[in-house]
């Protein structure tokens, strides 16, 4: 007992001992935790089950429509080369045959109406065919679209200010999938309309706690489904005018824009949200004020790390900004910055941007001390070298630039006075609703939480209060040729549709 081993062998012995006892304590709180675990393994299982079974009956849908247009494709190339045939034919002096053209026209028609209602129809009268060809072209009439259900925009709006983030973030998701999956037309114009009409984010309120202060939240989640939404309503014109109404929201956005992570969601949708406003005059003039073509330029110094979308928009805002006279003479004080940016964004390997760069360019270089700032940095040489490369519709836009860039005449400022504030709406019919409005949604809701339409007509349903209203028609506005560099504001989602 008095050795010193009998002293360690004993600790020994102990510390297995107390081991033991700690492990058999703590076995039954280890197997309710693998249950716990095991079951919310399980309902994950089934939940991503049933992602899966709707994704493969997705594809399944896309498969057919594609076999469908493949199909319709081979049949339209072997009419072609048959018209051909029948075109050389008769070139030789030989005659078609009603027969023949009708056979051909079943052929053409058969997807589109029965067999036998092809058939009876006298293609052979001069101009049927063709009529019915252009007909089958024309835009499908779509059926009576049903008008979504009527939302209490009250408790909405209590929940916006007083909620917790996690619903805040679903009902700010759910308003915007609202707008933004709702179909073009009567059913989007009614939404928008009842938005607008129920102030849903206090445009028209001076209140302390109001649903626009959301984009100062603590929670980036909130923030940026915040900015997602504000992004909704600024695609389209009548959306925009209602956030014009507010003093504060441009300089709320601006404040955002130098406060967010350039590689955020939130920064994003801000952006395009800016760019959209950059439409409207008076707000152009505001941002020409606040600075906004200097933070621009030294943003786009450094674009590597910026996404493809906020590369876009944010030379689509600067040239929108540039149209201005007041714009220009930003640009003329500090030349030589703004020539280099532009001019290596020439070179950049997203094309997208260059009508935006071009636009910019043709729009500086009207001002005589920016044509001699950059002819003294070689600017035509540079253009030319673009020359090389490009597709017939940007050299042409290079030609005129190097033809501005090489003229001697003044400055007129009449031609675009910032004192005469024309009619606010010259967006012409800019109502594009962006597939990146939705996308890479970081808020999904778990098994049991209701989002969506879903959340809004089970918690949040309303009186019916749709009230029909005559939209407002858009001036055509005045379009140019796509040979030229743009000169009027344009949004790139806008560019893309109508050029």
């Amino acid at each position: 007992l008095l050795k010193d081993s009998w002293t360690l062998d004993l600790r020994t012995r102990l510390e297995k001992f107390l081991s033991l006892a700690l492990k058999a304590r703590q076995t039954p709180r280890l197997l309710t935790l693998f249950k716990e675990n095991g079951q919310c393994n399980k309902e994950m299982l089934q939940h991503l089950h049933q992602q899966l079974v709707e994704s493969e009956h997705r594809t399944m849908t896309y498969l057919k429509r594609f076999n469908k247009m493949q199909a319709d494709y081979h049949n339209l190339i072997g009419v072609t080369a048959e018209l051909v045939d029948s075109l050389e034919a008769t070139v030789n002096g030989e005659m078609i045959t009603p027969e023949y053209l009708q056979s051909v026209c079943v052929r053409l028609f058969s997807n589109q109406m029965r067999q036998s209602v092809a058939q009876s129809i006298d293609f052979t009268r001069p101009g049927t065919a063709s009529t019915m060809l252009r007909a089958s072209l024309a835009p499908v009439k779509m059926q009576d679209v049903p008008l979504l259900p009527s939302l209490d925009y009250e408790k909405l709006k209590k929940d916006l200010i007083t909620g917790n983030d996690r619903l805040k973030a679903f009902l700010l998701q759910a308003l915007r999938w609202r707008l933004t999956t709702s179909y073009p037309g009567e059913q989007r114009d009614t939404v928008l309309q009842a938005y607008i009409s129920n102030d849903l984010l206090d445009c028209h309120s001076n209140c302390q706690r109001s649903v626009l202060k959301l984009l100062h939240s603590k929670s980036e989640v909130v923030r940026q489904y915040m900015a997602r939404l504000i992004n909704a309503f600024a695609s389209l014109a009548e959306g925009r005018v209602y956030l014009s109404q507010n003093p504060t929201l441009l300089r709320m956005l601006e404040e955002r824009l130098k406060a967010e992570d350039k590689d955020s969601l939130t920064w994003e949708n801000v952006l395009g949200a800016l760019q959209k406003f950059g439409l409207r005059r008076a707000l152009q003039s505001a941002m020409i004020e606040d600075g906004l073509i200097f933070w621009l330029v030294d943003v786009l110094t450094d674009t590597d790390c910026l996404s493809d979308y906020t590369l876009e928009y944010s030379v689509a805002l600067l040239m929108n900004l540039c149209l201005r006279s007041a714009g220009k003479k930003v640009c003329a004080g500090m030349a030589n910055h703004v020539l280099r940016v532009l001019s290596d964004l020439l070179g950049h390997e997203n094309h997208e941007i260059r009508p935006y760069v071009n636009g910019a360019l043709y729009s500086i270089l009207a001002i005589p001390s920016v044509r001699e700032e950059a002819r003294a940095m070689g600017m035509e040489e540079i253009l030319r070298c673009f020359i090389k490369e490009g597709n017939a519709e940007m050299i042409r836009q290079i030609e005129f630039i190097i033809k501005q860039l090489n003229s001697e005449e003044p400055l007129n400022d009449s031609i675009v006075s910032d004192d005469e504030e024309e009619e606010e709406d010259e967006e012409e019919n800019h109502d594009i609703m962006e597939a990146d409005l939705d996308k890479d949604e970081v808020l999904q809701p778990q098994l049991g939480e209701l989002a969506g339409e879903k959340l809004l007509t089970t918690e949040y349903l309303g009186i019916m209060t749709h009230t029909p209203k005559t939209k407002k028609k858009l001036f055509a506005g005045v379009h140019q040729s796509i040979d030229e560099p743009l000169q009027r504001p344009v949004t790139p989602g806008y560019h893309r549709t109508v050029y």
